[in-house]
């Protein structure tokens, strides 16, 4: 078998590496943009014309990887999976877990890796020199996930390899070992709902998953779409879950009251203040709040990419600022264009002029 303990982390992971890799994991914990400097017209013009595409270029990838601004749902995973996390740490068995769950387009599978990232980087401030420690362990659940697919996702983290004749047990030892070695403390599984109690096999991968609860000295942390509704609570196992996890809803921001509209104007503030845009008055989005609200259904997956998208256009289109036309011209998710047709006020149509 390949080592399954991670090295040093390297200055850039490559492409293939996704964050259910250790290395990919590494790259992401330890990968916070810089924002540009903006250069004064002075400093532009004495670029010349390459130098100025390469700042161009450079604002661009900025802006397509803004930093994350830290929403409600993300202080709340985290602030509630830390506390487990201490209650866990002298607990034998039935350690206590929290399962992050609503609608597509919430927030939820940011808010996982942001409270994976948060722990590791509080851990990494503990023990700076254990290189070997790698306290967060991220996979996500296959479709129609079988025991030893969902055991070999947990080995992939790792880099653990086996031979073909390997059996399940082979496979879980490995990785419970190679967990204990690194001092993994936080386990990480996205699209949870990929698990259906109702057939044998997702009953057996529930199962599968217990056991690797009661195997790693771990609090475990679960991410999935509308999980309620989903059947993981059903039956004898489903009610064995829902009696040791905490359940966080995420849901869209809402627009009702004076409080929720000032929640969504200062997060569309934070956004507005890490863009680099040479031209842009800070406000101007602040002041489309409400338009911007209809038209991502307040899904913080949608505004992310409307705000990203909208300032990767202005840099191209050399305005170097975003106004309502330019936010119109951004393509949304499917659900959110639908909210906006349920939600957003009528606009005023102008009446023809009769010809006489």
């Amino acid at each position: 078998m390949n080592s399954p303990y991670p090295s040093a982390p390297a200055a850039k992971a490559p492409p293939d590496n996704p964050l259910t890799t250790k290395e990919g994991w590494r790259h992401f914990v330890g990968h916070e943009p810089v924002p540009p400097r903006l250069l004064t017209a002075g400093e532009r013009a004495a670029l010349g014309p390459r130098g100025r595409m390469r700042e161009d270029e450079r604002r661009r990838e900025y802006h397509a990887d803004l930093p994350m601004v830290n929403t409600p749902i993300i202080r709340k995973v985290t602030t509630t999976s830390r506390l487990l996390i201490q209650l866990n740490r002298n607990q034998i068995s039935a350690r206590r877990g929290v399962i992050l769950s609503g609608a597509s387009g919430t927030g939820k599978t940011t808010a996982l890796p942001q409270l994976g990232r948060a722990h590791e980087l509080a851990v990494r401030k503990r023990h700076p020199h254990d290189r070997n420690r790698l306290p967060v362990l991220y996979v996500t659940v296959p479709p129609a996930a079988t025991p030893k697919m969902l055991a070999m996702e947990f080995a992939r983290f790792f880099g653990l390899t086996f031979p073909a004749r390997a059996n399940i047990t082979d496979v879980v030892d490995a990785v419970c070992a190679t967990a204990a070695h690194v001092h993994v403390d936080l386990v990480l599984v996205d699209e949870i709902h990929n698990l259906t109690l109702t057939t044998r096999s997702g009953a057996e991968a529930s199962d599968q998953l217990k056991y690797f609860a009661e195997r790693l000295p771990a609090t475990f942390a679960y991410a999935g779409i509308d999980v309620e509704s989903k059947g993981l609570f059903a039956g004898t196992r489903g009610r064995q879950i829902a009696g040791r996890f905490v359940v966080i809803p995420a849901a869209p921001f809402a627009y009702a009251t004076a409080a929720d509209r000032e929640a969504w104007r200062a997060l569309v503030g934070t956004l507005e203040s890490t863009l680099r845009l040479h031209d842009h008055t800070p406000g101007t989005l602040t002041g489309l709040s409400e338009y911007i609200f209809h038209r991502t259904g307040g899904m913080i997956g949608s505004l992310s990419q409307l705000i990203r998208g909208a300032a990767v256009l202005a840099i191209e289109d050399e305005i170097e600022h975003i106004t309502e036309d330019l936010l119109a011209l951004v393509p949304i998710d499917f659900a959110a264009e639908q909210s906006e047709k349920r939600t957003a006020p009528a606009k005023p149509s102008s009446r023809r002029r009769r010809v006489a």
